[in-house]
C-alpha cells in the first residue's frame, strides 16, 4: 500500500488546460487593467502569446463567456463583461461543469416528448415558425455567426408547437440553464453547421406527422449538442 494510501490522502488533480487558460487569460485581464467594454486580443493572436491552438482557446474563451465574463461579438471579438477573480471564476466553472449532465437529462426528458407532441398536433403557423427559425439560423451561419438565436427561436417554435402549457412552462423554468448549454455546445468546431441539419430532420419529423421519428430525431439532437469539451 502507498504511503498516501495509508495517511488517506488523494492525488491532487492537475488541472485541465481550458482551466490553466481561463487562469492566464484572467492574469492578462488584471495585468492590463481592462474594464468592462474593452477588447480582449484577436484570438490569433491571443493564441500565440499562450502558445496553444486556437481550437483550444476557443474553449477557455466559451468557458468564460458562459460565465458571463467576456461577450463574444461577431465581427469585433471578445469584449469583456465583468471582471472576477479568478477562484471565483473557477468555482462557477466547476459548478457549471457538475450542472451540464442534470440540463441535458432534463431536456432529454422534455424535448423528446414536446417533438413527438408538436409531430401531432402542429397546425401550419407552427410549420411557419418553425421554418422561420431555420432561416434565422441558416442566415447566422452563413454570417459567421454560432446562430445561437436561430437555435432558441427553433425550439422555442417546437415547444409551440406541441400545445403543451404545462409542458412550454417548465421548458420556461430550465431556460437560462440551456442557455448555458447552447453557448457552450454551438462554441464546438462545425457544431453550428451539425445543429442546424439535426434542426432540419426534426422539423421534416414534425411536418410529416411522425411522433416516433420526431422523437428519435429530438433525443439524437440533444445527444449531438451535448458532446462538450467540460464533459469530456
Amino acid at each position: 500500500m502507498e504511503k498516501t494510501a495509508r495517511l488517506g490522502l488523494e492525488r491532487v488533480s492537475r488541472p485541465r488546460l481550458y482551466e490553466q487558460l481561463v487562469e492566464q487569460i484572467l492574469a492578462y485581464i488584471e495585468s492590463a487593467q481592462l474594464v468592462p467594454g474593452d477588447l480582449l486580443p484577436a484570438e490569433r493572436d491571443l493564441a500565440d502569446r499562450l502558445g496553444v491552438s486556437r481550437a483550444t482557446l476557443a474553449q477557455a474563451l466559451v468557458a468564460l463567456e458562459v460565465l458571463g465574463v467576456i461577450d463574444v461579438q461577431h465581427g469585433t471579438g471578445a469584449v469583456l463583461a465583468r471582471r472576477s477573480s479568478v477562484a471565483s471564476v473557477i468555482k462557477g466553472l466547476r459548478e457549471h461543469q457538475s450542472r451540464l449532465p442534470e440540463i441535458v437529462e432534463a431536456r432529454s426528458t422534455l424535448e423528446v416528448k414536446l417533438a413527438a407532441l408538436a409531430a401531432e398536433r402542429r397546425t401550419e403557423e407552427d410549420l411557419a415558425a418553425i421554418d422561420a427559425a431555420l432561416e434565422v439560423m441558416a442566415a447566422e451561419i452563413g454570417g459567421g455567426e454560432r446562430g445561437a438565436h436561430g437555435d432558441e427561436l427553433f425550439h422555442q417554435a417546437v415547444t409551440g408547437a406541441a400545445h403543451s402549457a404545462v409542458l412550454a412552462q417548465l421548458m420556461a423554468v430550465i431556460a437560462e440553464m440551456i442557455l448555458e448549454t447552447r453557448i457552450e455546445s454551438l462554441g464546438q468546431p462545425g457544431r453550428p453547421e451539425q445543429s442546424l441539419a439535426s434542426h432540419r430532420t426534426i422539423a421534416d419529423a414534425i411536418r410529416a406527422q411522425d411522433p416516433t421519428g420526431a422523437a428519435a430525431a429530438m433525443l439524437a439532437h440533444i445527444e449531438l449538442v451535448s458532446d462538450v469539451e467540460l464533459l469530456r
